[in-house]
């Protein structure tokens, strides 16, 4: 039986929802990753930055945007060191200027992905998956990848079935 991992980056409080600043108690990309881990099982890894961003959700974009100018590293509360022990890796993430949060890559950069299989799950609010594929495969040397899915952040809540499905595919295939 393989070994999974989720890696996710989700944003609680306030976030944009079909054109509105709503609070959320829980993260869009966070509840994805929760319905992986029904589905599939595996382990959580939430990354977790120790500078925290802004509760606004306007200053925080502005934050996203200003660290994917420079090429921020943001330092994170934990790392992973080794993910040897496991064969498919999820990793999940809101779209932020068309990529992953810069505190996702502070994470991937560190990993060996040599023989793992990738997945990739983006929330949006219209951007889709924006140029995360791309991105994933610059980072993620020699692995394999397998189909990557966009869920509305909206729809996050309503996406379980898609969710489970997807997730069960890319572990068969």
């Amino acid at each position: 039986m393989s070994k999974n991992l989720i890696v996710y980056y989700s944003r609680r409080g306030e976030n944009y929802v079909n054109g509105n600043i709503v609070d959320l108690p829980k993260g869009n990309t966070e509840i994805c990753a929760e319905y992986i881990q029904n589905t599939v099982g595996g382990d959580l890894f939430e990354v977790r930055t120790v500078n925290q961003y802004s509760a606004d959700y306007t200053k925080c974009t502005e934050q996203a945007k200003q660290e994917l100018e420079v090429g921020a590293r943001p330092k994170l509360e934990k790392y992973l060191d080794d993910i040897s022990e496991y064969d498919n890796v999820f990793i999940l993430s809101p779209c932020w200027w068309g990529t992953y949060p810069m505190a996702v890559f502070s994470l991937l950069e560190r990993l060996n992905f040599k023989g793992k299989k990738v997945m990739t799950l983006m929330t949006h609010e219209g951007s889709g998956m924006g140029s995360s594929e791309r991105d994933l495969r610059r980072l993620c040397t020699g692995a394999v990848f397998g189909t990557s899915m966009a869920v509305h952040g909206a729809d996050a809540e309503k996406s379980e079935n898609a969710i489970a499905a997807w997730a069960k595919k890319n572990i068969a295939d």
